[in-house]
């Protein structure tokens, strides 16, 4: 099927800038959320808690930026995405310094979920994938995947600087320093987003020439039970996917290999992710949002079993790759399935309800890992409870697709 003709395409050099600002402030606002995880242990130790309390800080900053990103993307949509992503800049170096000064589980979670999550990281991801998708018609699924590897590039840099850091100086003193670099560095990155979006010419265009062949815009269920089945869908492998993410970095410290290790293996399965999503944004531009999740998520269920029973390291180090590999492109085909599936003017607010299920399923992984590992004394469990959301998700995405495909498309 031929291309569409770069003469009827929105496409333009710019719209490529604000794909790389936007990349680069996703890598060093979520860097915020991978400092949780690495400092996991140390700050557990310091003040004798179980680990469920600091899962929980991470747990709160991923559940605040979903309940923002609904907020977020409504003031973006409206006033454009450079002043949400100015405040958000701002507020999560504030929660990071009171974070580094905190004393009380209260304050460590508090200023985790409102001021680093609400207020901050809400503005790094669902307002700015729904602010790329404007700018681009032919390659979305490509300038999406981009956008959101910034959760990948974060994991792959950051992880072992911060192990570094809190060996170094403390974990206090390396939530600090960091929360300085957030507000310096993402606050010029702002300003390249700040130019509109040719988003009235994005409405007449068709997200790619082979996906309304393959999920027609209009399937046989009411809107709303479709953004329902979206959000369902996204809480059952986002739970399944933040049980290695989270986990992974004090799993390799109780089976004796160090943090450094497990820090390692968080980096490798990011950097594998960032990798992997690229080659899903191609395939999802392609196949579709909805066909994506489904091929996805089913690879994730498979390896996600093998985390129950690995535990030398240089299967632990394969399996972290692999993983990484095959959950990459989860989450950027959500994006894709909601323009796909829900007029343009509505994909704002909608993409940014997803999210917020999405950031709640991370967050209740995250939190369950380590409930679940407090009970065992082990993680096996908690994989294998990830792979029952997983295969849950799975079958939600079925049934999305399988109506999908008996509906009769609308005529352009």
């Amino acid at each position: 099927m031929a291309a569409i003709a770069d003469t009827d395409s929105i496409e333009t050099p710019y719209g490529w800038a604000v794909v790389v600002a936007s990349l680069l402030f996703c890598a060093v606002a979520f860097g915020a959320s991978y400092l949780t995880i690495v400092a996991l242990k140390p700050v557990a130790a310091e003040f004798g808690w179980p680990r469920w309390v600091p899962s929980l800080a991470y747990s709160a900053i991923l559940l605040g930026s979903g309940i923002g990103g609904v907020a977020m993307g409504h003031w973006a949509d409206r006033s454009g995405v450079q002043w949400p992503a100015r405040f958000g800049a701002v507020m999560i170096g504030l929660g990071l310094w009171v974070v580094s000064a905190a004393e009380s589980a209260v304050v460590l979670v508090g200023a985790c979920g409102l001021l680093i999550g609400l207020l901050g990281m809400s503005s790094a991801f669902a307002p700015l994938l729904t602010n790329v998708t404007r700018w681009f018609d032919r390659r979305r699924g490509m300038a999406v995947a981009i956008v959101a590897s910034g959760q990948s590039v974060a994991g792959a840099v950051w992880p072992t600087t911060f192990n570094w850091g809190i060996e170094t100086w403390g974990w206090r003193d390396t939530f600090l320093a960091y929360g300085i670099f957030c507000t310096l560095s993402m606050l010029p990155l702002s300003f390249v987003l700040a130019r509109a979006a040719p988003q009235a010419a994005a409405q007449t265009k068709p997200m790619s020439p082979g996906v309304t062949n393959i999920v027609p815009a209009h399937v046989d269920f009411a809107p709303t039970a479709k953004l329902a089945m979206l959000c369902f869908a996204i809480v059952g492998c986002c739970i399944a996917m933040a049980m290695p993410m989270v986990h992974v970095v004090a799993l390799c410290s109780d089976l004796g290999y160090g943090s450094d290790r497990g820090a390692e293996m968080l980096s490798l399965l990011l950097a594998a992710a960032f990798i992997s999503r690229i080659g899903f944004g191609v395939l999802s531009d392609r196949i579709g949002g909805l066909m994506t999740i489904l091929i996805g998520s089913a690879l994730q269920a498979a390896t996600m079993t093998f985390y129950a029973v690995v535990d030398s390291l240089f299967g632990l180090y394969v399996l972290s790759g692999i993983f990484g590999l095959v959950f990459g492109g989860i989450v950027p085909a959500y994006a894709l399935a909601v323009r796909e599936l829900f007029p343009e003017s509505q994909a704002g607010w909608r993409m940014g309800v997803v999210f917020l299920f999405g950031t709640g399923g991370m967050a209740i992984g995250g939190v369950m890992g380590g409930w679940i590992f407090d009970l065992t004394d082990a993680y096996p469990l908690a994989f294998l409870a990830g792979v029952v959301f997983n295969i849950i998700n799975l079958a939600t995405i079925s049934t999305l697709l399988w109506r999908a495909r008996l509906a009769t498309p609308v005529a352009a």
